[in-house]
Formats: C-alpha cells, sequence, structure tokens
C-alpha cells in the first residue's frame, strides 16, 4: 500500500489538485439573472410580401445562468430571429417569441421575453410610377424671378405593401434654396414619399433643371 501511495507521487498530487481545482471553479461560478435587450431579426423574407406592422424593433429577455456565461461579451450576438419561410400569402401571422427562436450561450436559460408573441401583418407588394413634385425653400435673390424648374425625371417608382402605395400620389423633393441663382443651374436634390412604409426605387436622386432670369 505504502508503494503504491509513494510510487509516482508527484503525479499524484498534481492530479489530485487539478481535480480539486476544477471542482472549486464549477462550484464557485454563481448562477444570476439579468435582463437585456436584443433585436428582433427576421430570415427567409417572402419576395413577394411586405410587412406593414409598427411592431417593436427589440425584444426584453430575462435570462438566468452561471455568472460568466451571461457577462456582455457573451451576449453581443445574442437576438431574436423569427423564420419568415412559412408565410406563403398576405394576412396576420403571429410568431411566439421563445427558445427556439432566441440563441443563448451554453447554460444560459430564458426566463421570460416581453413581448412574448410578435405579430406581423403581411401585404402584397406593390409599386406604382408617382410624379415629383418640387418644393421651393428659398426664392431667387431681389430682382430675379423664377422662369421654370423641371424635375428630372419628373416621376419616380414607388414600391411598397399594396395599400400603401395605392393611397401615395406623389412624391415631393427636399425644399430647394433659390437664394444666391441668378441663372441657368441644374440642382441635385433627394425626393421624400410620405408614408414610411413605401419606399422609393433606386436612390431617390432627382435633378433639377432651373431657369432664373433678371425681371
Amino acid at each position: 500500500m505504502r508503494d503504491w501511495i509513494s510510487h509516482n507521487w508527484p503525479v499524484k498530487v498534481l492530479s489530485l489538485g487539478l481535480s480539486v481545482l476544477f471542482w472549486l471553479l464549477l462550484v464557485g461560478e454563481q448562477e444570476l439573472a439579468t435582463s437585456i435587450t436584443v433585436p428582433i431579426q427576421y430570415k427567409n423574407i417572402p419576395k413577394d410580401l411586405e410587412t406593414i406592422s409598427d411592431v417593436s424593433e427589440k425584444v426584453h429577455l430575462e435570462i438566468r445562468g452561471p455568472s460568466g456565461k451571461i457577462s456582455p461579451a457573451n451576449l453581443a450576438d445574442t437576438a431574436v430571429i423569427l423564420d419568415l419561410s412559412t408565410v406563403a400569402k398576405p394576412g396576420e401571422r403571429t410568431f411566439p417569441v421563445g427558445p427556439g427562436v432566441i440563441a443563448l450561450p451554453s447554460g444560459v436559460t430564458l426566463e421570460r421575453a416581453v413581448p412574448s408573441q410578435v405579430r406581423l401583418h403581411f401585404e402584397r407588394r406593390a409599386s406604382k410610377e408617382v410624379p415629383v413634385k418640387v418644393r421651393i425653400g428659398r426664392n431667387p435673390p431681389s430682382g430675379f424671378r423664377l422662369v421654370s424648374i423641371q424635375a428630372e425625371p419628373a416621376s419616380v417608382r414607388i414600391v411598397g405593401p399594396e395599400s400603401r402605395v395605392q393611397d401615395e400620389t406623389s412624391v415631393e423633393t427636399d425644399p430647394v434654396d433659390l437664394s444666391d441663382v441668378t441663372g441657368s443651374t441644374r440642382i441635385s436634390v433627394h425626393a421624400y414619399v410620405g408614408d414610411a412604409q413605401a419606399r422609393i426605387a433606386g436612390d431617390g436622386k432627382v435633378t433639377l433643371k432651373v431657369e432664373i432670369e433678371k425681371e
């Protein structure tokens, strides 16, 4: 027995010490609870559908786990990822926010999500051409008058949910400052669509052809 203990005793002592150290580390890592706010992300978005829901872009999560696992660095990439592959037609769909759609570090559990569900309203995507209206911010200087101002292109295509696109009849440019213009010039501006759910196809830039002359 004494020979067994004394044989390779440094290795045995080292093994015992490491075992005790690992046990202390495991037992000593305290379980904590915390809360974080994470973004909502979507995958497999239908190509011919648009959402018109005014939903929160973030979800508040209450989680629990070992102190080392719930550090800000470990949770930095946490997000709610909703899979829209099952959405095939317009209408309302509700998506639960639970462990199945949240990628948490191993050993970390979800206690509660607020909101616990996300409801999205889907409509068919539509597009149409609408005229560009020029908005004058400041008039030409004293002694000069505006002869003409034309937008090029004169119309742009807007895209978005069908009901929102149907209601839009035009887009308008940013206010144009003519206070320093005394002749013919071209000015590049952006066009703006009033409904936040609709958007302009392309970069939305418009060139204004301006003619100003002396009175």
